[in-house]
């Protein structure tokens, strides 16, 4: 199956350009970094008021394409009832839209939200003690960590309102017996959020790998949690995931770069 999608640079708003390169991108690294699970996981980004005024709008991804196939001009722009907003012959995940749409619902802030169903997120997500604090990642992600329950695929209006309860103001959510979801102010929050929380979890699933049980770890002692915001704001100049996101560009710039069509 070939498809073309017509470029969409010069009919949309800049600033919904420039969102949709980042998103773009995100996709397109989740791809080389191995978080994707074929087609079904899903990324979005609320469009900006500039863009959108009071509504809420998100960009989502085009439900069957590969995250490596994804460009800045294929996303899909859907308002909070699920319409696309232009045309597009691919549909949009339902589970997907119900997730995201929840989040962006409730959380202002939550100007992306990137959820993965990676082998070692899904592994820690069905151990009962969730996520130790047995790691330097790990006291970034328990600084700000909430858990949802599984109800089964994510694809009931219903659903929408616990996990909203749940995540509260968390940063980190984890989904029981399913994966993995971040939530930041910006596309490159949420990407730096979901490396260190994919860390923590292969971090946790190979140091239980050699133990009996959690008991033969080396907890981190909880009171190092309280400096943790502050230790995040000195390693990364205060800027969080646009410290790094300019390099991870240029990595994508080096071997992934039609992302930006």
């Amino acid at each position: 199956m070939t498809f073309e999608i017509p470029g969409l640079k010069d009919s949309v708003h800049p600033d919904e350009w420039q969102l949709r390169l980042d998103l773009a991108a995100c996709y397109r690294l989740v791809a080389l970094y191995g978080w994707s699970d074929l087609v079904f996981t899903h990324i979005s980004a609320k469009l900006p008021h500039s863009v959108a005024g009071d509504a809420h709008q998100f960009l989502i991804n085009p439900y069957g394409l590969m995250f490596d196939e994804i460009t800045a001009s294929s996303l899909i722009k859907v308002d909070m009832q699920c319409n696309k907003l232009h045309d597009s012959p691919f549909p949009v995940n339902p589970a997907g839209f119900v997730i995201h749409s929840a989040v962006h619902e409730v959380r202002p802030d939550a100007g992306c939200v990137l959820h993965t169903h990676t082998r070692a997120g899904v592994a820690v997500s069905a151990q009962k003690q969730g996520v130790l604090p047995i790691s330097q990642q790990s006291m970034f992600v328990l600084a700000s960590l909430a858990y949802h329950g599984y109800e089964g695929v994510a694809i009931r209006d219903d659903e929408k309102a616990r996990l909203q309860t749940d995540l509260g103001h968390a940063n980190f959510l984890m989904l029981r017996n399913h994966g993995l979801l971040t939530v930041g102010q910006t596309v490159a929050d949420a990407f730096l959020s979901m490396y260190t929380f994919e860390n923590t979890c292969r971090i946790q699933v190979d140091a239980l790998a050699g133990q009996a049980g959690a008991e033969g770890l080396t907890a981190v002692d909880p009171r190092i949690l309280d400096g943790v915001a502050h230790a995040s704001r000195v390693q990364t100049g205060g800027l969080g995931g646009a410290f790094v996101w300019p390099s991870l560009l240029r990595k994508l710039q080096r071997e992934s770069p039609d992302y930006a069509l």
